[in-house]
């Protein structure tokens, strides 16, 4: 059978910097609800890329920023307790 991962993990998104948009890859070690949200550096919330029950392995969701302003973003990934963030730069 498959390994299965050992933990819970988010990737840094591809391309970075990105127009218009980015793939993002969160791996989950046992079936989770998981959500994936953007939001801006001032912290205010400008996507939810992904929310919902996903089975083990790693998972991998587009963004498409072409609605928003060039800059830097934040993206977090929560699942079961698990959190992480990581930066992503937009760039028009």
């Amino acid at each position: 059978g498959e390994m299965l991962p050992g933990s819970f993990s988010l990737g840094q998104n591809y391309p970075n910097p990105f127009n218009p948009a980015t793939s993002i890859a969160f791996t989950l070690s046992r079936a989770s609800r998981a959500s994936l949200k953007v939001f801006d550096i001032l912290g205010r919330e400008v996507a939810v890329v992904a929310n919902g029950q996903y089975p083990a392995g790693t998972h991998t969701v587009e963004f498409d920023a072409r609605a928003l302003s060039s800059g830097v973003y934040i993206y977090r990934l929560d699942a079961e307790g698990y959190t992480d963030v990581k930066k992503m730069v937009f760039m028009k």
